[in-house]
């Protein structure tokens, strides 16, 4: 039995945060495909291992009880304490690595998820709803780039789990719309991230959820 299992697929950026933490820190983990286009996030054998429907899921196979958690900011935050890699050194390092997070979270992930779900998977490009979100997503990704203008790192003089949140949904920029030479700085630190020692694509961590 491996240490960690990962209920995951790879179609999923949320996913892909949980996954590629997992594989930077060598940890001992295995996927575990959830078939989310066929929807087993709705059955209610998943509603009960998480009652949002959601993936990703971790379960930590500790001594005397398992630990699951769901949420990908939660994971990393738990998996950068448990590993000592890719977390605070600082009080304020700390804080801002939550700032980062909870902007990802409630806006550059929530906003290119969405419109990449709409357009991408459900064919509803030209739909003003789907373009809305769209823009959004293009607001939140500027924010990120003048950011990132002019440093290496999003939180830290060093990557840390804030980049692995925001970097989760942007190694797929056709599939959001997205043209890198528009925003340089997010660019140049994906190519950062890709980089890093243990560094894999999605694909190359998790099962398809097809």
């Amino acid at each position: 039995m491996s240490e960690f299992d990962l209920h995951c697929f790879s179609e999923s950026g949320n996913s892909y945060k949980a996954a590629l933490m997992l594989e930077l820190c060598g940890a001992d983990w295995q996927p575990l495909g959830v078939k989310f286009f066929k929807g087993a996030t709705r059955s209610a054998e998943y509603r009960e291992l998480n009652v949002m429907g959601e993936a990703p899921v971790l379960i930590h196979h500790r001594e005397g009880s398992d630990l699951i958690l769901s949420q990908s900011g939660a994971i990393l935050i738990y998996l950068s304490r448990h590993f000592g890699k890719f977390g605070h050194r600082t009080e304020a390092e700390e804080l801002e690595i939550l700032r980062w997070i909870l902007f990802d979270n409630h806006k550059l992930t929530s906003y290119t998820a969405t419109e990449r779900f709409m357009r991408h998977f459900r064919g509803k490009k030209g739909d003003p709803a789907a373009e809305f979100i769209y823009g959004r997503a293009r607001d939140a990704w500027k924010v990120l780039n003048t950011h990132l203008s002019g440093r290496e790192w999003v939180a830290a003089d060093r990557a840390t789990i804030a980049d692995l949140s925001l970097c989760g949904y942007l190694f797929w920029p056709e599939q959001v719309d997205a043209d890198w030479n528009e925003f340089p700085a997010v660019a140049a630190w994906l190519e950062r991230i890709r980089a890093l020692p243990g560094w894999a694509a999605p694909e190359d961590l998790m099962p398809s959820g097809m």
